[in-house]
């Protein structure tokens, strides 16, 4: 049998696990969850709880051991299917967006726009641009795409990530990208679940089960509803008498409060604190790597908003394999099929001027020069901010620049000796003082597949008192945290699972710092400079610091510049006119 995935054993506890064996005959597959009231095991044909069912006793559940020489259960399973996301207003709309480009009339001479960055920022923006029939150059500065999605394959064959990657349901405009590379095959769709572990019950994790059955928002308040573990009727009550305003209030009120930290909103709509110790610790350091008493409360009603509206706008997909290779490479494939040019090892270090104050050239740092007839920055914001020209710091939209700074992070992958058994075939909240998440990813995605050894990534956050240690001290401070997450598997001392290597990714500026009072600071696309434009998360669409973010940024910069050609191709043809009689008069 041909095997690309894992195999799910029951716990002895009797909570039921999935992990998946991909199956060479899907038709044959099936899933199993535990039968309410008997210690009985319900098998479902391929996976969605409809076809045949078939029921059989679990000596596990009870305690009783098998007759001698039994064989024991073997579950064969495969990936949950594709939600249906395409009747969602979210995605219509991004749907519409992407045609624009290419159903849009044909430039009459095609712009060459040289794009700094092949982050999803930079690559979104070149492929909408290649799409409406322009020539985009991306210039990137390592020899990686991805950007903050970069990976980089060690000496033994092994990849490692810039960070730890979820594509959710709520991505509409992520969805389509993939639609459109016809890629969605590259997404590994988990159960509907937000799964959190139990600090004060080591080993042990709780869950928010999304009922497939009903339509949003009745399946995320049921799942909140239904889980006990974390928060108090009480508590839940005095939560959702909290969010009133926010689900009444709309956009402008979420809007409105970018001025609060989580903490402060919380406390000012009379939720407990232990509402925000229990769930929004975890959810802060997840969307934007810092604690809740930082994080701007406008970014968790986003977040809220997205995942409570939309039926499957929670649900989560992994990556089947690295980013560069699985993301990054058809985007820049289709990119070059439409004639466009993506070039790694080309940093830029200098933004050139014209005497009028427009771009003239982008210097690289080999000394090549490279000329457009439009220019855009998609690198990170902390990197902008190092290559604007001193003329244009004055300018109110770029000062306004300033208040933005990344916020470091931390990725952690460590490869052990054994296959680790207290996980899931999904993304898990740590809620650990250090750890924001984390999954074994031998487990979850099928390019890291390992049947023996477990490869846990994880995200450590917040990370600024963190960033300057040795890698050895941020591995020792994991350990010391894993071995609550397993204390049946792991020890700090390493008596139990042994490390076999590790590989830590410090990015010391990642995604901008979504902190109160940013909003106003995020610039539009298009820059007051005529024929200069800005891509990246932290610039101004409504899915912030986030993968979804950055698709949207480039697909609205691209529109900005093929709806100023009128404007751009002038420009272009007073320059030539310059250039030319600048050479009569030499």
């Amino acid at each position: 049998m041909n095997i690309i995935g894992s195999v799910s054993p029951v716990k002895l506890s009797g909570t039921i696990q999935r992990r998946y064996r991909w199956h060479p005959n899907p038709d044959k597959t099936c899933s199993f969850h535990k039968c309410s009231g008997s210690n009985r095991l319900e098998s479902f044909k391929n996976s969605e709880f409809m076809g045949c069912q078939m029921k059989a006793p679990i000596w596990l559940l009870n305690g009783r051991k098998p007759r001698h020489g039994a064989s024991p259960i073997q579950v064969f399973c495969k990936d949950f299917p594709r939600p249906e996301l395409e009747n969602t207003v979210n995605f219509l709309e991004a749907a519409q967006l992407s045609s624009s480009f290419r159903n849009g009339s044909r430039p009459r001479k095609p712009l060459k726009v040289v794009i700094a960055g092949a982050g999803l920022a930079g690559l979104s923006t070149a492929k909408y641009l290649a799409d409406a029939g322009h020539k985009p150059i991306v210039l990137e500065a390592r020899d990686v795409l991805g950007g903050k999605i970069a990976a980089w394959k060690d000496n033994d064959g092994d990849w490692y990530e810039t960070g730890l990657h979820i594509f959710f349901g709520a991505y509409p405009n992520m969805q389509n990208l993939f639609g459109e590379l016809g890629i969605n095959d590259r997404l590994q769709w988990k159960e509907h679940s937000m799964i959190f572990a139990v600090p004060n019950k080591p080993g042990e994790f709780s869950r928010f089960d999304f009922p497939e059955t009903l339509p949003a928002p009745f399946n995320g308040i049921f799942a909140i509803l239904r889980n006990s573990e974390m928060l108090t009727w009480p508590e839940k009550v005095r939560f959702a008498i909290g969010l009133l305003p926010a689900m009444l209030g709309g956009q402008a009120y979420v809007e409105a409060q970018d001025g609060l930290t989580v903490t402060e909103w919380m406390r000012r709509q009379g939720v407990p604190d232990r509402v925000t110790d229990e769930v929004f610790i975890a959810m802060s350091k997840a969307l934007n790597f810092i604690n809740p008493d930082e994080l701007s409360m406008q970014c968790i009603l986003i977040a809220l908003n997205r995942f409570l509206q939309e039926k499957h706008g929670s649900k989560m997909a992994f990556l089947d394999g690295n980013p560069p290779e699985r993301l990054c490479k058809p985007i820049v494939d289709h990119i070059e099929s439409l004639g466009g040019e993506v070039q790694l090892n080309s940093r830029t270090q200098k933004i050139e001027l014209n005497p009028d104050g427009t771009v003239k050239h982008f210097l690289l740092s080999s000394g090549n020069i490279i000329s457009g007839d439009v220019y855009v920055i998609a690198t990170p914001v902390d990197i902008l901010k190092l290559l604007l020209p001193q003329e244009w710091k004055d300018i109110p939209y770029f000062k306004k620049l300033e208040k933005l700074v990344g916020v470091p992070v931390i990725n952690v992958h460590i490869w052990f000796d054994r296959k680790l058994k207290n996980t899931y075939d999904h993304l898990l909240f740590s809620r650990s003082p250090l750890l924001s998440v984390y999954a074994d990813m031998s487990v979850t995605c099928k390019e890291y597949y390992d049947p023996d050894r477990s490869m846990l990534e994880l995200v450590f956050a917040p990370a600024e008192q963190w960033i300057s240690c040795s890698d050895q001290e941020i591995v020792d401070a994991t350990m010391q945290e894993l071995a609550k997450l397993f204390p049946d598997e792991i020890a700090a001392d390493q008596s139990k699972a042994k490390i076999l290597k590790y590989h830590v990714v410090k990015t010391p500026r990642s995604v901008y710092k979504t902190v109160p009072d940013c909003e106003p600071c995020r610039p539009l696309q298009r820059s007051p400079v005529k024929g200069f434009y800005l891509a990246g998360d932290y610039t101004k669409q409504k899915y912030l610091a986030s993968m979804e973010g950055a698709v949207l940024s480039g697909k609205l910069c691209a529109q900005a510049i093929t709806q100023d050609y009128d404007v751009l191709v002038a420009q272009a043809a007073q320059r030539e006119v310059q250039v030319s009689v600048n050479m009569s008069a030499s």
